[in-house]
């Protein structure tokens, strides 16, 4: 369905706005149906080496399940509502569409250590040292302060995720963080990023709602995942929104995307 088709004029209110720019996240509820989420798990669990009745069978703490195309998952990353929202933080025609959804990280219930929590930011574009022959090395992927490769982080609910159904963790705020940590690398960018200390001073949100809930994140997020210590297993895609153009930091126009805002006013304050 293109962008533009029975699509509502506003998804987020300018309050909304200004907490993406302030806080570095969104969370928009019933962004997709639940209808659509059940479909979806229904589809996951056929991949998985579990019985989703018997909590015994639950042996590993993660499992990664890989992108999905099928219905379901292309009509929940393209609602009219999630489409409005990406033109409101992104911009008209800065984004691209997505066909479905990256990778699924299944957490269960489970006493040990998933061995995948450390504080990061998703990395988005490979580096000059990277064997094009391994296309799963991300080793040396790197991040820079335009952004290069991802529009924003995106995390999208498929069960419903309380506080103890290992939600993932934000540093709110720490995108200003990453903004300034970044920028003496311009556009090369940086890699092998250890971050457990950057933000640490920040509050910490829980990405928590009910199935169909969607979090627009900034794409220098700091955010980690943690252990399971609910009763059921949480289904989550975290894919990114690709851009149809760089973004921009010095735009002769000043039109600029709240993404950009963010980055400029984190790189103000610094030389304030």
């Amino acid at each position: 369905m293109p962008a533009s088709e029975h699509q509502p004029a506003r998804a987020l209110s300018d309050a909304q706005i200004q907490q993406f720019i302030q806080d570095g996240f969104v969370r928009i509820d019933r962004a997709f149906p639940r209808k659509l989420a059940d479909e979806a798990r229904e589809i996951m669990w056929r991949d998985l080496p579990g019985d989703p009745d018997d909590p015994a069978t639950w042996t590993a703490p993660v499992i990664r399940l890989p992108g999905y195309g099928q219905e379901p998952f292309r009509k929940a990353v393209n609602t009219p509502t999630l489409h409005a929202a990406f033109d409101q933080v992104v911009g008209k025609g800065r984004w691209r569409p997505r066909d479905g959804l990256g990778t699924f990280p299944v957490r269960f219930p489970h006493p040990d250590d998933p061995g995948d929590a450390g504080w990061h930011v998703d990395l988005s574009f490979p580096g000059e040292d990277c064997d094009p022959n391994e296309q799963r090395d991300f080793s040396s992927w790197r991040v820079n302060v335009t952004s290069r490769g991802r529009a924003l982080l995106m995390l999208f609910l498929f069960s419903d995720v309380g506080e103890r159904d290992a939600p993932t963790r934000i540093r709110v705020g720490s995108h200003f963080d990453m903004a300034r940590f970044l920028a003496p690398a311009g556009e090369a960018g940086m890699s092998h990023l250890v971050l457990d200390q950057l933000g640490a001073q920040r509050p910490e949100a829980l990405a928590t709602g009910e199935a169909g809930t969607v979090y627009l994140c900034h794409p220098f997020l700091v955010h980690a995942a943690q252990m399971h210590r609910g009763s059921m297993p949480r289904f989550m895609a975290q894919p990114a929104l690709d851009p149809a153009e760089p973004f921009q930091l010095d735009r002769a126009n000043n039109d600029y995307s709240p993404v950009e805002i963010a980055i400029r006013k984190a790189l103000q304050e610094r030389s304030s």
